[in-house]
């Protein structure tokens, strides 16, 4: 207005500095919803450093939270850093919240075992285990009959801090009980049933 009460035409300059600002605006649009999500992060607290978790694909140990960014060990002890809109705008897993996880497995056996000496063998091997709990229950049954085997379902828990070695180290431990006990566990297998002609006539190919 003032400009304009000494002649000075402004119309262009407000149009500069409209699309500067959009400009700058647009730039910034990344940034500052990093930003505003991390201190949602920070408020709320979903993750901490120390946390093992599963964010927007990634897993691994929280190292840091930053207003910009989440930076994460994986596995494999990559840096892994995270844009905290995506860790905010993704659902986040964090095992380290509860103490306790329940681990579950699925065995199967051959359908001319004794099912009752196989859930035997299987849920004491892994209620033998220091890492398994009795509280909560844990949990046995026959839950599929599949092609080949009948397979029961075990779901024990254990401390989460175990979780993955104790969840690895249960499917050697049954192997090696059933097979001690000679309970047979099957592998696919296929049977092919031949017509009296076709079957004579195959063996007349083999022989010849």
């Amino acid at each position: 207005f003032i400009l304009n009460t000494f002649g000075i035409q402004t119309t262009s300059v407000v149009a500069v500095i409209g699309a500067a600002g959009l400009a700058i605006g647009l730039a910034l649009q990344g940034t500052l919803s990093n930003v505003a999500a991390g201190v949602m992060i920070i408020f709320f607290r979903p993750l901490k450093i120390g946390d093992f978790v599963q964010v927007n694909g990634v897993m691994g140990t929280v190292q840091d939270v930053t207003l910009n960014y989440t930076e994460i060990a994986s596995i494999g002890n990559v840096q892994v850093v995270v844009p905290n809109s995506e860790v905010w705008g993704n659902t986040i897993y964090n095992y380290s919240v509860y103490d306790t996880r329940r681990a579950e497995w699925e065995f199967g056996v051959g359908y001319g075992v004794n099912l009752a000496q196989a859930e035997k063998v299987i849920i004491d091997t892994i209620m033998a285990d220091e890492r398994s709990l009795s509280d909560p229950e844990p949990f046995i049954q026959v839950n599929n009959l599949g092609g080949s085997s009948v397979d029961f379902l075990v779901r024990v828990w254990c401390k989460s801090d175990v979780y993955f070695k104790y969840q690895a180290d249960m499917k050697r431990q049954v192997k090696e009980a059933l097979d001690a006990a000679d309970i047979n566990i099957p592998f696919p297998t296929r049977t092919l049933v031949y017509e009296n002609s076709s079957a004579d006539e195959a063996a007349g190919v083999a022989a010849e």
